[in-house]
Formats: C-alpha cells, sequence, structure tokens
C-alpha cells in the first residue's frame, strides 16, 4: 500500500506540473498574440481612407475598431484604447475594443475543464484499483504467515468483489479445511493414545500370569507331569492373548490413521481422461516418454470425480517413477456393470513375488529401495476405489505391469 499511496501522490504532482505548464504556455500564447486582429484591421480602414476618403469607411462591419476621428481639439482625450495613424497629412485617432481576449480565455477555461476530468477520471481509476484490488490483498497479507504457524482459526472476511471475491472464499475454504482436518488428527490421535493405554494395561495380566507359571515351572513346584503340561498350556494361552493385543496395535498404528473420504456423485469418463490427459501430456513429452491413450467409449460413470483424478495420478506417478521412461498407455474396456481404466508402463522392475503386496499399507517392493516414498500410494487408492463402490487391481506380463480401477457404471 505504500507504494501504492506514492504512486496517487506521483500522479498527483504529474496532474498539477500539466496543469500550471499548459495555463502557462496559454497565457504566453495570449499575450503573444493581443493586439494583432484589430491592428490587422486598423491597417485595413487606413488604406481604405488613404484610397477613398474618410466618409467611405463603415465601422458597423468592423468587429474591433468602434470610433475614428481626425485630428481636432481634444484629440487625445478617449476613453477607449486607440490608436493614431497619419493617413494623407492628416492624424486619426482608431478607438477599438480588444474582443479577442474573450476567445483566449474561452480556451484557458475549455482546457482547464478537460484537465480536470482527465484528473478526475485518472483519480477515480486509482481509488477503484486501490478499493477493489489492493484492500482484498491488504487483508490477506497475515492470512500466509497465520496459516504457516498453525493459526487455522484466523478469519478471513468473505467479499463480494468481482475479482478476488471467488479468491478469498477459496482462502476461506482452505482454512476450514485444515481445521477439520487438524480437529480429525487430534481426535484420531487421542484414540490411539487411549487404545494404546488401554491394550498396554490388558497386556500386563496375562504377561504377568505367564512369569508366575515360568517361576513355578523354573522352581520344580509342579512334580506331576500333567499338571506340568497344563501350565505350558497356559503360558501358551496367554502368549497367544498378547499376540492379539501385539496385532491390534499393529493395526491402530498402521493401517487405522487415515480418514479416507469420498462423496457419491457422478460424472462422464471423458472429463476424467481430459483432466488427466491434459496434465500429464506435456510432462511426458519433456522427459520423452511416449504417452497412449487408448478409444474409449464416453459415459456416465459412478464416483468422486476429485476422488478419481487423485487415484489416477496416484497410478501414473508411479509408473513414471518406476517404469523405464519409454512408453506409459492409459487403456480402456467395460462390461455391463463396470468402466476398466488402465495405467501400464514399460520397464517394470517390480518381483513377481512382490505383486500380491502392492496394495499394502506401508509395504515397498525391493524395487524401491532407493527410490522416496511411504509405502501409502497404492492403499490409498484402494480404500478410495473401495470408498467409490469400484476395485483395483494389478497384473503383470513379460516386463509391462498393468493396474487396472474398475469404475461402476451409472
Amino acid at each position: 500500500m505504500k507504494a501504492f499511496r506514492r504512486l496517487f501522490a506521483l500522479a498527483f504532482l504529474c496532474i498539477s506540473i500539466i496543469f500550471i505548464g499548459l495555463n502557462l504556455l496559454l497565457k504566453n500564447m495570449s499575450a503573444v498574440e493581443s493586439g494583432r486582429p484589430y491592428r490587422v484591421e486598423i491597417n485595413r480602414i487606413a488604406l481604405q481612407i488613404e484610397k477613398n476618403g474618410f466618409q467611405s469607411v463603415d465601422l458597423s462591419k468592423c468587429e474591433y475598431v468602434n470610433y475614428i476621428e481626425a485630428f481636432q481639439e481634444d484629440f487625445y482625450n478617449s476613453d477607449s484604447d486607440y490608436v493614431i495613424c497619419e493617413i494623407n497629412g492628416t492624424l486619426y485617432r482608431f478607438d477599438y475594443d480588444a474582443k479577442n481576449d474573450t476567445g483566449n480565455k474561452k480556451m484557458v477555461i475549455m482546457v482547464n475543464g478537460i484537465l480536470a476530468v482527465m484528473s478526475a477520471l485518472v483519480f477515480l481509476i486509482l481509488l477503484y484499483i486501490q478499493k477493489e484490488i489492493l484492500s482484498p490483498f491488504e487483508r490477506l497479507k497475515d492470512v500466509p504467515y497465520e496459516l504457516s504457524k498453525g493459526n487455522l482459526t484466523f478469519p478471513v472476511r468473505e467479499n463480494k468483489n468481482r475479482f478476488f471475491g471467488k479468491f478469498l472464499w477459496g482462502i476461506d475454504m482452505l482454512r476450514e479445511s485444515m481445521e477439520q482436518q487438524k480437529r480429525r488428527e487430534l481426535e484420531l490421535e487421542r484414540e490411539k493414545k487411549t487404545l494404546l493405554l488401554s491394550l498396554s494395561h490388558d497386556i500386563k495380566t496375562p504377561l504377568s500370569a505367564i512369569k508366575l507359571y515360568a517361576k513355578a515351572l523354573s522352581r520344580n513346584l509342579y512334580s506331576d507331569r500333567e499338571k506340568q503340561r497344563e501350565t505350558a498350556e497356559k503360558i501358551n494361552e496367554k502368549a497367544d492373548e498378547i499376540e492379539h493385543y501385539v496385532s491390534r496395535i499393529i493395526t491402530a498404528s498402521r493401517e487405522d490413521f487415515l480418514s479416507l473420504e469420498a462423496e457419491d456423485g457422478e460424472f462422464y469418463l471423458g472429463e476424467l481422461v481430459q483432466n488427466i490427459a491434459a496434465y500429464y501430456s506435456e510432462k511426458l513429452a519433456l522427459v520423452k516418454t511416449e504417452f497412449i491413450i487408448g478409444e474409449y467409449q464416453d459415459c456416465l460413470i459412478f464416483g468422486d470425480f476429485d476422488r478419481s483424478v487423485e487415484v489416477l495420478q496416484n497410478l501414473m506417478e508411479n509408473a513414471i517413477k518406476y517404469g523405464d521412461g519409454k512408453r506409459i498407455t492409459l487403456g480402456f474396456s467395460n462390461d455391463d456393470e463396470g468402466v476398466f481404466v488402465s495405467v501400464e508402463n514399460s520397464g517394470c522392475t517390480l518381483a513377481e513375488s512382490d505383486l500380491p503386496h502392492i496394495f499394502e499399507s506401508f509395504w515397498r517392493g525391493r524395487n524401491s529401495e532407493k527410490m522416496e516414498g511411504s509405502g501409502l500410494g497404492l492403499y490409498i487408492c484402494r480404500q478410495l476405489m473401495h470408498k467409490m463402490n469400484g476395485d483395483i487391481f494389478a497384473e503383470m506380463n513379460d516386463g509391462v505391469i498393468e493396474i487396472t480401477t474398475i469404475f461402476r457404471r451409472v
């Protein structure tokens, strides 16, 4: 805003300079041109008197000269501006009225009026820019900083501004979404801690029993073989119980941490394909990877459009990361109930024994040892497809891996 205020002051200074300069120029022009029109008229009348005599002059047709007098008593007494000329040996006084100043005044007024209108227009445009464009951004200057600090309750005022109303609304929606996500994460974290504390407490009971039985066996308190066998079975039973609790802890810490949601909706297959093609055609062309999009029949399918785009983008990124960079194919097929959309890449480095595990959470194949990743991409894809009543599976054949998603037809 400081820069804009400097611009505003500069515009005001420039307009003031233009005002003063033009007025000075018009004033100088008026001073230079003053007297010329009536002198021309006086010279014309003087020539007429010289040729035809004083009686031939008709002042009704004159614009500036209003009276002519030959030399006599009180010759030099006049209330008007005059010029004295000698014609044929006689002095004549020409009284005149410099009406040409009126024209100059009208020009000055007109020029100043035009400049005033233009100046007002410039200032109105600058004020409009300040109010409608700069002010919304001024209100947003602290939002990114507050969001980066984790302050998700920072208010963003809605505005119906034609330029930034939707932008401000989107920023507020992003803030609310981040706030809801943070709230879900905190609730999930609290639930996980509660579960872990509960399971840890539950584990203590069978663990104490195992320690008790083990101590009894080590001291030969059970001489009877049958009693020893029963004690060993009880130890095994308690160990199974502990194993069950450990399994629940692992499940809670690995698979239940994601809160994946998908909205019920409908969209056209062509819209989904165009979205993927628009993003990856240029990207793959830059790395010289052939991108083939198969033929398909456009139809209405069931699911969440944004989540469907997320699934295919995940598959495309995996194809780029783990393929040989020669070819990626987006293929299509269908049956009576569903539409099959597959992503195929050449140069598969995945071991065939790893194929059944690729949709498990946190699982990473041996071909990903030197690549960054969390092992969650395909797991998320499967969860999202199930949320949309679809499915996903993978096939591998002759060094080519093909991952296929199944969308339900409307």
